[in-house]
């Protein structure tokens, strides 16, 4: 009988605290599940997933659904903008009605930062983290460095350079903790509006030639409205100064790969011609993203 520590090992809320042992074995397991043949493989056929959606992110629940499904999870599927949330129930009452409704594990994301820690001190089942506030983004930094491990067969001694707005992206950090456990290079590239200065302690921020000069090339999604008074005022100031441009592209080696978290703001982060290019891994990307989180909720449900 599992004790309620136990099931709480279970879940994965970053991967800044965990081991670069736990990642490399959630990315081997990653490659079996994407082995296989079947579409479905029914080995979590007695347990229910609830996907709890404060913030709505249609192609990570689409990738998450499409995984535990290809287990044979139960699944049920909640968005806040249908739910009762909307009409000022706490996210923390939601999560626990759903655990008391008799979930086995809950896959969240969510806007404001530290709920999330909140949460899992509180509730029995292992939660798994689809994106909480400007903090992590746990099994996106897995897909990516699968698709990286995939390329280039290992990661140590990996340039990678991680272009946009560091300052509110949680697809940043969780690169860099997870990327730095395995002695890649991580550097960052940003205007000054979107600097996240805590982090420069942790990575070097450098100029946009010389993040060209990289074995990944790692893209963020932008939303500009943040920054309408700060350094850049336009979409096309953007991609002129910081988007990976074709002529920007045409510069790079062969053997860099372009990628990015998606959904791409395209001919503002990467001109479309560069989000079609044969470098670029934005589409294998999202496919690594069903075994990456077939093999998390594995790691879940399977004590």
């Amino acid at each position: 009988m599992m004790t309620t520590t136990n099931l709480k090992d279970h879940s994965l809320l970053g991967l800044k605290d965990i081991s670069r042992n736990e990642i490399e074995s959630i990315l081997d397991r990653a490659a079996y599940w994407e082995a296989q043949q079947e579409k479905v493989v029914p080995i979590l056929s007695s347990h229910f997933v609830a996907n709890m959606f404060f913030e709505n992110s249609t192609r990570t629940r689409f990738s998450f659904e499409m995984a535990e499904k290809r287990l044979g999870a139960q699944v049920l599927n909640f968005t806040a903008a249908a739910s009762s949330v909307e009409k000022g129930e706490s996210i923390y009452d939601t999560v626990r009605t759903l655990e008391s409704m008799g979930i086995d594990v809950g896959v969240i994301r969510l806007k404001p930062d530290g709920v999330l820690q909140d949460l899992a001190e509180t509730v029995k089942v292992p939660l798994i983290n689809a994106g909480d506030g400007n903090n992590e983004h746990p099994t996106q930094a897995l897909l990516d460095l699968y698709t990286m491990r995939k390329k280039f067969g290992e990661l140590k001694g990996l340039k990678v350079s991680i272009i946009g707005d560091i300052r509110h992206s949680r697809v940043a950090r969780s690169n860099l903790w997870a990327l730095q456990k395995f002695g890649a290079q991580v550097n960052f590239c940003a205007p000054k509006s979107m600097i996240a200065k805590e982090l420069e302690q942790h990575a070097p921020y450098v100029t946009m030639d010389e993040a060209m000069n990289s074995d990944v090339v790692m893209m963020l999604r932008v939303q500009l409205e943040r920054h309408a008074t700060g350094l850049l005022m336009s979409s096309e100031d953007y991609r002129e100064r910081y988007g990976l441009t074709e002529a920007r592209a045409a510069k790079l080696s062969k053997d860099t790969i372009i990628m990015h978290p998606a959904p791409v703001n395209r001919n503002v982060e990467i001109d479309d011609a560069v989000v079609e290019s044969s470098q670029s891994m934005i589409f294998p990307q999202m496919s690594n993203g069903v075994p990456i989180r077939m093999a998390v909720m594995e790691r879940a449900l399977r004590y």
